[in-house]
């Protein structure tokens, strides 16, 4: 099963750029994930399990690493990568 993740990622920090930059390189870092990067939100797409397990875990460091933040989330069933056919 595949699964399409939109994240909205605000630190609770005055410099808050290092903050996002790192959770999004470190999805990056997943080569089997396709994530896409705008000025307003991160989208990730793949198998649901590999998506659940690198978002859940990048929400958890991120919380332990740098305290307060907040996420906003959308998750939907499927690949509605843009990058796919139709």
């Amino acid at each position: 099963m595949k699964l399409s993740v939109e994240i909205s990622k605000y630190p609770l920090h005055q410099d808050y750029i290092p903050f996002i930059k790192g959770f999004i390189d470190r999805l990056n870092e997943n080569a089997n994930l396709e994530v896409i990067t705008n000025t307003m939100s991160t989208q990730v797409f793949g198998d649901y399990d590999e998506v659940m397990n690198a978002v859940t875990s990048e929400i958890k460091r991120s919380h332990q690493e740098f305290g307060k933040a907040i996420f906003v989330c959308k998750f939907i069933g499927g690949d509605l990568s843009p990058n796919k056919e139709v």
